[in-house]
């Protein structure tokens, strides 16, 4: 189930939260759901070449916040601002009431597993190896600090008569499991010889290990060891252990055992003289 299910819908509500955050009454829902497609298609066409790597909208009370996360945030404000004030009013438009637009930094566009496939297909339309751009991009993420990563191609690879999908993977991916934090994009290549889909999973360790699950202490486990042997011998009150013997107990109970072997020695030596 995990190999085939959305990594980001998996695990709504567990390590993930939701890209449009709004509530809606069941006549305007439809209308709330197609504006947020609109602002999505719109903002995807206009910052094409800002690394956008995802968008999400908010609407309190009779406006709207958008937040659009990107590893460029100069080329969305633009110069003097002249450019987030424009996007500002065509969202406007679209949506029909007032507009706040936040722009917030990615650090590390080499582990945001969206950027990764925009990154790769741009590439593949700059005529570049697929093999190439895939290994060069799994090598960077592990190096700052990725746990592990996926990448799947598939397409028309190198203009290739028939088309196949091919993978590369390093380190962990857990899939399966929903206190991973996984983070997935896919991309599309538009080549002279057909559409060519990258998918990117990238595992940045487990969210919740990492903040709410605190750790046993020492003496926490001394106790359930403790309660555990008591369990048994309440359970079992006939089976006792042997007691532990001390040094000098061990010690006597060698030299008495060498002294039987030679009294046995010397009374079969004396048999076979007789």
């Amino acid at each position: 189930m995990g190999q085939k299910i959305h990594p980001t819908g998996f695990r709504l509500a567990v390590t993930r939260n939701w890209g449009s955050r709004w509530f809606a009454a069941g006549s305007d829902f439809s209308t709330m759901l197609n504006e947020d497609l609109k602002v999505r298609a719109h903002l995807k066409k206009k910052l094409a070449h800002a690394s956008v790597s995802r968008v999400v909208i908010e609407r309190p009370a009779k406006n709207a916040r958008i937040t659009v996360f990107s590893a460029r945030p100069g080329v969305v404000i633009g110069k003097k601002g002249e450019d987030i004030e424009k996007l500002k009013a065509d969202l406007q438009g679209i949506m029909g009431v007032p507009v706040h637009v936040n722009i917030e930094e990615v650090r590390k566009p080499e582990t945001d597993a969206q950027l990764i496939a925009d990154s790769i297909a741009q590439q593949l339309v700059k005529r570049i190896m697929f093999r190439r751009a895939m290994k060069r991009a799994m090598q960077n993420a592990m190096r700052l600090g990725a746990q592990g990563i996926k990448i799947m191609s598939s397409g028309r690879l190198n203009g290739a008569e028939i088309a196949r999908t091919e993978w590369y993977r390093e380190g962990r991916v857990p899939l399966h499991t929903l206190r991973a934090d996984i983070d997935y994009g896919v991309s599309e290549a538009h080549t002279t010889y057909g559409v060519i889909g990258i998918k990117v999973w990238v595992y940045k360790g487990e969210a919740l290990a990492r903040n709410e699950q605190p750790a046993a202490t020492e003496n926490e486990g001394d106790a359930r060891r403790g309660r555990r042997r008591n369990e048994g011998a309440d359970s079992k009150p006939g089976a006792k252990r042997p007691a532990r013997r001390t040094g000098g107990e061990q010690a006597d109970g060698a030299k008495r055992i060498k002294k039987e072997a030679g009294v046995n020695d010397a009374a079969a030596v004396e048999k076979e003289v007789s």
